[in-house]
């Protein structure tokens, strides 16, 4: 575990960023951005948290924040290098398809598409996803450029599909109707 004794460096200050190998690269390189989207994400299921959400969720999505740490040092720490770190493996991905399989199972299969909205936490939880498929996005243009662990994009992936079953899932457990989109509006 890592032991952080100050929060500045001031070795930032000229727009330049150290990986986990200690390479600097520029703070907008494709691989900061990436893990920089992961981060947001993660800060975003911390305030779906907060929010009041089933005891399920909650659970389901602190064992998820921990995960996102996992996929953080995946991208901070290219592979090959010298330090092992945790890293996102199938057993990651697995979970989260048994978790939509689960959360579907109560709510049921989707007879429309849905609009964001219904509860707090369930509002929260579909920015969660929106901001999970950016990270998605960044880390499939990283990809192009260099080598990211494969299951990644796959946690990513579904991920973001886990945060809409878990936005159902609040919005049908707390009794609010799904937002539902009207073609003809």
């Amino acid at each position: 575990m890592p032991k952080i004794t100050k929060i500045y460096t001031r070795t930032g200050d000229q727009g330049t960023t150290a990986l986990g190998s200690r390479q600097r690269v520029a703070k907008d390189a494709l691989r900061v951005a990436a893990y920089g989207d992961v981060d947001e994400l993660n800060s975003a299921i911390g305030v779906a948290i907060a929010m009041a959400l089933t005891q399920r969720t909650s659970d389901a999505l602190g064992k998820i924040q921990n995960e996102l740490f996992h996929l953080g040092s995946d991208l901070a720490f290219p592979a090959g290098g010298e330090i092992e770190v945790p890293r996102i493996e199938s057993r990651h991905v697995e979970g989260l398809e048994a978790l939509i399989d689960e959360l579907s199972a109560v709510v049921g299969p989707l007879e429309n598409f849905v609009l964001p909205g219904g509860t707090p936490g369930a509002a929260q939880l579909h920015v969660g996803r929106t901001v999970c498929r950016r990270a998605e996005r960044a880390v499939v243009t990283l990809n192009r450029e260099e080598a990211v662990n494969e299951f990644v994009l796959t946690y990513l992936n579904r991920l973001s599909d886990a945060l809409f079953a878990m936005a159902r899932f609040e919005n049908h457990s707390h009794g609010v109707p799904e937002p539902i989109w009207n073609s003809r509006a």
